[in-house]
């Protein structure tokens, strides 16, 4: 029999590992430094020395993509983590608990929600002042609301089941329940949801960025290139292209992870 997902969740892992690749591989080595400027070198074509070419200032597009890629990846990273973890918290005890906590809760959800999701960002960012960690909170605040309804779903999925009644019967307290014998049946469909929303903040973390309330000058980013080559598309296109590319190559590694994730635990999704 087929696996469901096999397609999609190679196709995700081969792009996860060039775009993961690149962006590690700035740890150790760069063609040239991320901020090296030289007035001679500027708008050079790629070809050469420089792969991907360079930007107004002289420095080499591929090595800006490349750190680019790891202060990119990691917020996105941070954000996902800490919203997962919260969801997970706020998800599971909400729908263990039920009745006017788990109502409160969920309204609170359905609030945030409401708000467009770039609206909220910028009110995070304006409220803390830019830089990376407000950036992290903002993106987390963000991300809470689904991956709370996705555990609380599954709670309510589980939580009377015959095991878990099983358990409580021989005197399982709340967490040892929740924990032990509800998250790990939870677990693949926050795989998942986890996964694809890596490439939801990496979408959030470039528009950001973009509008310059993300991660800050002299560090590159993505989407701060993006904004930065504006002026020049025409005249040097190359500058444009890379970061916007890797941001589509990125948003589709993760979706096509997720999805292979998702169609294999279809239980879990």
């Amino acid at each position: 029999m087929k696996n469901p997902g096999a397609g999609e969740f190679r196709a995700g892992a081969a792009l996860a590992l060039l775009v993961g690749g690149l962006s590690l591989a700035s740890l150790f080595w760069v063609p040239y430094g991320y901020n090296d400027m030289e007035a001679e070198r500027r708008f050079l074509p790629p070809g050469g020395a420089h792969i991907l070419g360079t930007d107004n200032f002289g420095r080499d597009v591929f090595s800006r993509i490349m750190e680019g890629g790891r202060y990119s990846l990691l917020a996105a990273l941070v954000t996902v983590a800490g919203s997962a973890a919260l969801g997970s918290v706020l998800g599971l005890s909400s729908g263990y608990a039920g009745g006017p906590a788990d109502e409160i809760l969920m309204r609170l959800m359905d609030a945030l929600s409401s708000f467009p999701g770039v609206l909220l960002a910028l009110v995070m960012v304006s409220l803390l002042g830019n830089g990376e960690g407000a950036l992290a909170v903002a993106l987390l605040v963000l991300f809470i609301p689904s991956f709370t309804r996705i555990m609380r779903s599954g709670m309510l999925q589980f939580k009377n089941r015959d095991f878990v009644k099983a358990a409580r019967l021989w005197g399982a307290s709340p967490a040892r329940l929740i924990f032990a014998h509800i998250l790990p049946n939870v677990l693949p469909s926050l795989l998942s949801a986890s996964v694809l929303g890596l490439s939801n903040a990496i979408l959030a973390e470039a528009t950001m960025s973009y509008l310059g309330l993300g991660i800050q000058p002299p560090l590159p980013s993505w989407g701060r290139m993006l904004s930065e080559s504006q002026g020049y598309l025409f005249n040097a296109p190359w500058c444009a292209l890379a970061p916007g590319l890797m941001i589509v190559l990125t948003v589709l590694a993760f979706h096509f992870l997720g999805e292979g994730i998702r169609r294999r635990f279809p239980g879990g999704g």
